[in-house]
């Protein structure tokens, strides 16, 4: 699933390509069939993305929502674009690109109280600029559950996912087993410094890279060597084992010295 920063890069890249501007709306799917109808020739006004969830908006008065999911995917092209494929839910064209969605949770035309309704589901987002941490460290420091289950958990912080989960801890040294009411606020607060400062340095990159460049060019990283303990059998930082642990139902990675229980 991608994480916070991909559709923040979304919301930006769709906003460059088509706002403020009458937008062509076609489907291959039935289910979207009415969806794409009310939105075809309308001018996109606004863009935005909270945590994992994004929210285009148009002004005919309807926000489009969308949560990609598991397998979902926004592909851009240039014009003329290639022919859709079946799967596809919804193609969006502007003057010169096409954007194509496949495979999402959730793409629905709402009215624009689908934002409000959402984002209060929501903990605080670390790509929004004036994000309050507050809810953030309170959810953690009363809660028994592990912070590595915490960190999943998108009504406690939205745009983590697995990825994140494993490098943020590993950055602050603490062990993703450890219950949240065990950390105290200065590590907390850490960790949602780490989670805005990877997060940020995501969405510009357009991709997760938590290792120091050390002058190397960003291009020049494969994606085996972008993480400390992320798949790793090794850790980056101090070439200790590399432990796998279940925690909120998916494999969360720590490194058995620098992240000691």
């Amino acid at each position: 699933m991608p994480e916070g920063h991909t559709i923040h890069r979304l919301a930006r890249d769709l906003g460059e390509d088509l706002l403020d501007r009458p937008v062509a709306a076609t489907t291959r799917q039935e289910r979207f069939a009415d969806g794409a109808r009310r939105l075809d020739s309308q001018v996109l006004t606004g863009t935005e993305a909270h945590g994992k969830h994004l929210f285009l908006h148009w002004d005919g008065g309807e926000v489009l929502y969308v949560h990609l999911g598991l397998i979902g995917k926004f592909r851009r092209h240039q014009l003329p674009a290639p022919e859709p494929s079946p799967n596809l839910r919804l193609r969006l064209s502007g003057e010169a690109t096409a954007w194509d969605l496949t495979g999402p949770m959730t793409c629905e035309l709402r009215d624009p109280d689908v934002v409000d309704e959402v984002t209060a589901t929501l903990g605080p987002d670390p790509l929004q600029r004036r994000a309050d941490p507050r809810p953030f460290i309170d959810a953690v420091r009363r809660s028994r559950k592990p912070i590595g289950a915490l960190l999943l958990d998108q009504s406690v912080i939205a745009g983590v996912g697995n990825v994140y989960r494993a490098e943020v801890l590993h950055l602050a040294g603490i062990d993703p087993s450890r219950p949240g009411q065990s950390l105290s606020e200065d590590e907390v607060r850490t960790l949602w410094r780490l989670s805005v400062e990877q997060l940020r340095l995501g969405l510009k990159r357009n991709r997760i890279v938590t290792v120091p460049l050390g002058g190397r060019r960003l291009t020049s990283i494969s994606r085996e060597e972008s993480f400390h303990v992320y798949k790793q059998e090794r850790c980056r930082t101090c070439g200790a084992d590399v432990v796998r642990i279940p925690i909120g139902n998916r494999t969360s990675y720590a490194c058995a010295t620098c992240q000691s229980p």
